[in-house]
């Protein structure tokens, strides 16, 4: 891969250029995703076994969405943690 010389503009114009922003903007979303889910799961001190149980699911399965690093993700799933956790999933399109 021939790397672009980057000059001015910011990060985002950088990533869209590299041909790599829609990735990183997913895996940011996902890492927020499961760092939020992590706190309310301590905070309500509800343990990963517990959470799976709730969800009707595998612990590794829990493991796997509260991962920051792992992309993968179902609506499905996070609807269930959501709903666990007593929280409600919003998910909503914006103009890009």
């Amino acid at each position: 891969m021939r790397r672009r010389t980057h000059r001015g503009g910011d990060l985002r114009d950088f990533l869209r250029e590299e041909g790599v922003l829609e990735q990183v903007e997913a895996r940011a979303l996902k890492r927020a995703i499961a760092l939020q889910l992590e706190r309310l799961r301590k905070e309500q001190a509800v343990s990963k076994s517990a959470l799976a149980e709730r969800m009707n699911t595998s612990r590794a399965a829990v493991d796997r969405l509260l991962d920051a690093s792992n992309p993968s993700l179902t609506l499905m799933t996070l609807e269930k943690a959501a709903r666990v956790l007593k929280r409600k999933l919003k998910v909503e399109l914006v103009p890009a």
